[in-house]
């Protein structure tokens, strides 16, 4: 039951971004939560595997190519979904670093 809060939960949060940020967009709820859920799937499986292939240039920018593997994922994503749209790698930037702060509160709520 906690899994599907969250997923709702990190649904809403897209939906929260492509309202912030206008560069996202995310046509309806339906679209959000399919959205979160490849988001999550290429979290799980395709970023490990980013971050060990990048690990010295990740080590030379003290972490911060980190940032341009989430806006991968990010508009890996809106490259697959037709409801969610990401207009470019600036834009999926933006949205990943917006999408990662909410998703912070979310499980910090979760956690009380």
């Amino acid at each position: 039951m906690a899994l599907l809060l969250k997923w709702a939960l990190y649904a809403v949060a897209l939906v929260a971004v492509s309202y912030l940020y206008p560069a996202v967009r995310v046509d309806g709820f339906g679209s959000a939560l399919i959205a979160a859920l490849v988001i999550g799937l290429l979290n799980a499986v395709l970023r490990p595997i980013l971050v060990l292939l990048t690990l010295p240039v990740t080590l030379v920018t003290l972490g911060l190519f980190l940032f341009v593997i989430n806006a991968l994922m990010f508009w890996a994503a809106g490259s697959l979904l037709a409801g969610f749209h990401v207009d470019g790698f600036v834009a999926a930037l933006i949205g990943s670093l917006l999408y990662s702060a909410l998703g912070l509160l979310i499980d910090a709520a979760l956690r009380r």
